[in-house]
């Protein structure tokens, strides 16, 4: 039973990964990165997440390894508080309530007991880098209110503040102005290049900046595209820069490798550039990345690199340049002109991707699975151009069909459209292009929608257009000779009275089509395509459009622009109720009666879940997100939940995600994400954390975990080996000293006989079959087992004082009393 006060509205996923700056740990194994109210630590090797550090109530704005403990973490945030973290364990070890809001945190290896932070002060514009000395006390919740100013007029962005020369010096940066603060002597030296508005200094602004670890040298980017190397500047005279250019655009982040030898460069040219010896010459290249390198950063040890892009993914590169893992996130489209799709197969969510692709994402493991692209065209960034944009899909009922729908439209009068089918292929394991239809539409395509009633065999596709027509599309043979080829062609045209078609949807059925022309919903039999009834309120535009399920589909439910939500009863052709509510969002669950709306309001957005079958909600959440919410989807659950109370059992066969206009993707649960984990995420920490011995390897291939039910289910068949983990002699050979182990003689007998299975484990069926085999003997063998057994058990009666001769047995009973001895009875010994 799942407690009805433990279901509140959570952040499910698709939070930025690229906000700041990744981290490293000290080995390299992980890598660390900021989403949303949260820290996740994934593993370099599998790409897989391990830990969800969860505790922050606002943004985290910045991550740190502890540089006196390398296995424990520093996080801040907009909450105003620096936590401590131990990332092998997922555990919070300490909270330091600064009271500030935090937009950066540094750590330096010769502050001990201080960190660096960037904080707003008075004006919102002005930021300060101060230094924040972390009391020492054994409590959880510490205060931190020690702060100490370092620099003034700096920028919010951790790009623009860099330590150099092993904490000797810290470099900011702003608009035109170079800072250099030095700590030993406490002074500030300031640098300014030219603003004035002629093309040669037109975009000298300053970007981001990094500092050479070991020498006096700084490195920084400008909006020209330029890097710049300063030199001697601790004096205001005297300094130098040199410049070196190869970026189009902008530099968006520099950092220097371990050592210093290289700098690391990137920009929109979505290429990482390597300068070897800070020169001109000698530099190589990483291209073709996929998106605007927003972040670069360098591992301690110096053997990767990983950089953070603008399409929402992390990309871990060896030393050599060359790409090992892509932890992908949910792609931020600027728009999501398709809305939200479960892909019946996946069960993955379905939206715009990169630009001309759809995105297949696991909401499970928050991820992306992959890109699908449905334009099939180079992508030009250029911000001038008019790009095609994908602006429908739907999937059929069981996933095998794909429709899709791409436009253009340069002028009023220049409409470029196109419709593709694309059908599942089992051996590629991925959809591949079937049909394309140029120009479907005079107009703009408004509203797509598959009929997925099962007793229809024959694929159909409706298609509404601002052109006042909406189209039925079916599956048939194609001009093939050997008629194993097919296609998709227009069946059937319909039109009413020249509106504009806005929206279709077909019964739950299948055997009515229901759409909508502007102010008026039209009702057509499926089979002759005829028009049966209309509906029509004259309360604006409908905007949307759905039928009833289950018990409820003899209800059709639209909601108007102007703030109006109306049931009809299509047995009695009349409004059943109407509701006036401001609708941005009105989706069926697929597993249930009930339908989800959320409305849009001045305090927020509220969520209304009612049955078309009475006006009166079952649930009602206030204000689920401060913004506008602009597509929802229900989920079916792969295990139904157990919510008692009648308000929260609408959450019982489905989830409901929705995705904000900020594209953040909520959901009602009760799990934290940290036990949204696979059990495989779980483990990877302990089992990496293990001494790769030779004993580790032989016996790692043993560590499976098997499956419950299917050991329930084969328990009494199988025989069931011991784990590893639980016998001791292997405990004590993996996890002792070599030099405090006994002798391999010693242990050698104590190894093997852990190994052994035992007798008792034999199973029933085992038995049964020995039992089966002594009968067939049984004809050769009686006179010899019976001489035996007489022995035997006149022997035993010798040893017996007091007892009398046993009883001569027969040839039947000892037969039986054969079987009896087979049958195993150790089950008795755990009752």
């Amino acid at each position: 039973m799942v407690a009805a006060e433990s279901v509140r509205v959570v952040r499910c996923g698709g939070s930025e990964l690229s906000f700041r700056r990744a981290a490293f740990s000290a080995d390299s194994k992980y890598i660390f990165c900021v989403s949303g109210d949260f820290v996740k630590v994934h593993s370099t090797a599998t790409e897989e997440c391990v830990h969800i550090l969860q505790g922050h109530r606002n943004l985290v704005t910045g991550i740190q390894l502890n540089p006196n403990n390398h296995l424990q973490l520093y996080s801040c945030s907009f909450d105003g508080t620096i936590k401590l973290w131990d990332y092998i364990d997922g555990i919070l070890i300490k909270t330091f309530t600064v009271g500030h809001k935090l937009h950066a945190l540094f750590t330096l290896a010769c502050a001990e007991d201080s960190v660096f932070v960037i904080i707003n002060k008075d004006k919102p514009d002005v930021f300060q880098l101060v230094s924040v000395k972390l009391p020492k006390s054994s409590s959880q919740e510490i205060e931190a209110k020690e702060l100490s100013f370092v620099l003034d007029y700096i920028n919010q962005s951790p790009k623009c503040i860099a330590f150099g020369n092993e904490g000797e010096y810290v470099a900011a940066v702003r608009d035109f102005y170079l800072s250099v603060y030095f700590f030993k002597k406490k002074t500030t030296s300031r640098f300014t290049l030219s603003s004035s508005k002629n093309k040669k200094h037109a975009k000298n602004n300053f970007t981001c900046v990094a500092c050479h670890p070991k020498e006096d040298c700084i490195a920084t980017g400008h909006k020209d595209g330029k890097i710049r190397l300063w030199r001697n500047f601790d004096d205001d005279k005297k300094y130098t820069y040199t410049c070196l250019h190869w970026h189009h655009d902008m530099v968006m982040d520099l950092a220097f490798s371990v050592t210093g030898t290289s700098l690391l460069s990137g920009g929109r040219e979505s290429v990482l550039v390597e300068w070897r010896d800070a020169t001109e010459k000698n530099k190589e290249f990483l291209p073709r990345l996929g998106a605007t390198i927003e972040h670069i950063s360098v591992s301690p040890a110096g053997d990767l690199f990983c950089t953070s892009h603008s399409d929402n993914k992390i990309i871990i590169i060896h030393r050599n340049l060359e790409a090992s893992a892509v932890i992908q996130g949910l792609v931020k489209d600027s728009n999501i002109f398709t809305g939200l799709m479960i892909d019946p197969r996946t069960k993955a969510l379905v939206l715009n991707g990169k630009p001309g692709h759809l995105q297949f994402y696991s909401l499970q493991h928050d991820k992306q699975l992959y890109n699908l692209d449905i334009i099939q065209q180079e992508y030009i960034n250029d911000y001038g151009l008019i790009q095609i944009e994908l602006t429908k899909a739907a999937f059929g009922r069981y996933g095998n069909w794909l429709a899709t729908v791409e436009q253009r439209q340069e002028k009023e009068t220049e409409l470029e459209s196109q419709m593709k089918l694309w059908v599942y292929d089992k051996k590629t394991q991925g959809f591949v292009l079937n049909t394309k239809i140029n120009m479907p539409h005079e107009d703009h395509i408004t509203a797509l929608c598959f009929c997925n009633a099962e007793k229809f065999e024959n694929p159909t596709l409706v298609t509404a257009s601002k052109d006042g027509h909406f189209k039925v599309w079916i599956l048939t043979d194609d001009s093939d000779i050997y008629k194993k080829a097919v296609g998709w062609t227009c069946d059937f045209v319909g039109s009413y009275h020249k509106y504009q078609a806005t929206n279709c949807c077909f019964s739950e059925d299948g055997s009515l089509l229901a759409v909508s022309f502007e102010e008026i919903v039209t009702i057509w039999d499926s089979e002759t395509w005829e028009l049966k009834c209309t509906f029509c309120q004259r309360a604006g535009n409908i905007r949307h459009l759905c039928f009833g399920r289950l018990t409820c589909s003899k209800y059709l439910l639209g909601a108007t622009e102007n703030g109006i939500l109306c049931c009809w009863n299509l047995l009695s052709c009349a409004l059943e109720w109407s509701a006036k509510l401001t609708i941005r969002v009105m989706e069926p669950d697929p597993c249930s009666e009930n339908i989800a709306a959320v409305s849009q309001s001045s305090a927020g957005s509220d969520l209304f879940v009612f049955k078309p079958s009475e006006p009166r909600p079952l649930y009602i959440q206030k204000n689920i997100s401060r913004e506008e919410v602009q597509w929802g989807v229900f989920v079916p659950r792969d295990v139904p939940e157990s919510f008692t109370s009648e308000a929260y059992q609408w959450l019982n066969r489905s989830q409901f995600y929705f995705l904000t206009k900020s594209q953040s993707l909520l959901t009602f649960s009760t799990k934290s994400p940290e036990e949204k984990l696979t059990p495989t995420s779980k483990q990877l920490l302990a089992e990496e954390s293990l001494p790769t011995t030779p004993f580790y390897f032989i016996l790692g291939k043993h560590r499976q975990q098997q499956d419950k039910k299917i050991n329930e289910a084969l328990e009494s068949e199988l025989v069931q080996l011991p784990l590893t983990e639980n016998i001791p002699a292997i405990s004590e050979l993996l996890h002792t000293p070599a030099h405090v182990l006994p002798s391999a003689s010693f242990l050698c007998s104590k190894f093997v006989n852990s190994l052994l299975l035992s007798k008792e484990t034999k199973s029933g069926e085992e038995i049964l079959e020995d039992v089966d085999m002594e009968e067939e003997k049984e004809s050769g063998d009686d006179s010899d087992e019976e001489h035996d057994f007489t022995e035997n058990t006149q022997d035993t009666n010798d040893t017996e004082l007091g007892e009398d001769i046993i009883h001569q047995l027969s040839k039947s009973e000892e037969k039986e009393l054969r079987k009896f001895r087979k049958v195993d009875y150790s089950w008795i010994t755990v009752l």
